[in-house]
């Protein structure tokens, strides 16, 4: 039996202009290109301590999600809205930042662990795993020295910023895809889209 289409996509990220544009905050920029794209305001959710909107794929509302409890807690406004929609995890698409991806590329995944990613280990320990994961590539630290933090934290050079920006629409029509046709007919089309650009 295939996994149901999301009805939840949560960018993941910090709130704040100065975590604006870092690699760390790829998940926020992907929500934002869809409410933006499509004409959209956020509204803030102090019950969720999140900003949303609702997106219309075809007939169907895609809730949009935006935490604004800094990534290392993402989980915790993640746990409250599945508990006041009922939801369970498998209703979730969660995107974000992934240093073992390369840049301009992405992965959807329906499982596995955090990887080291604190956002998704956040999200694992209040949902529960299940959910489908939108791995966006920001590609690995340039040295083997350099911090993690320091890498995730820092912002794109103009080079990679303009790669980002490119995958955007990419991105944008893979969301809307996952929504269609569920993950598996999505991840066929990221996945090998990814392998062969």
């Amino acid at each position: 039996m295939s996994p149901p289409a999301p009805r939840i996509l949560a960018g993941l990220g910090n709130p704040g202009e100065e975590y604006a544009r870092t690699r760390h905050n790829a998940g926020f920029r992907l929500v934002d290109f869809l409410v933006q794209e499509a004409g959209l305001l956020w509204t803030w959710e102090k019950r969720f301590q999140a900003d949303t909107a609702l997106l219309d794929v075809g007939t169907t509302s895609l809730l949009l999600l935006k935490p604004r409890t800094f990534m290392n807690r993402s989980g915790e406004c993640l746990g409250k809205v599945a508990r006041y929609y009922r939801f369970p995890a498998e209703s979730f698409c969660v995107a974000y930042d992934d240093t073992t991806v390369a840049a301009g590329r992405s992965k959807l995944s329906l499982d596995g662990g955090s990887g080291g990613h604190n956002g998704v280990e956040s999200v694992l320990r209040h949902l529960g795993s299940g959910f489908s994961r939108l791995r966006i590539g920001i590609g690995g630290k340039p040295h083997r020295e350099m911090v993690l933090a320091d890498y995730v934290l820092g912002k794109f050079s103009a080079g990679e910023e303009q790669i980002f920006e490119n995958q955007l629409p990419r991105l944008a029509e893979g969301v809307r895809l996952l929504v269609r046709e569920g993950p598996e007919r999505c991840m066929n089309w990221m996945n090998t889209k990814a392998k062969a650009s």
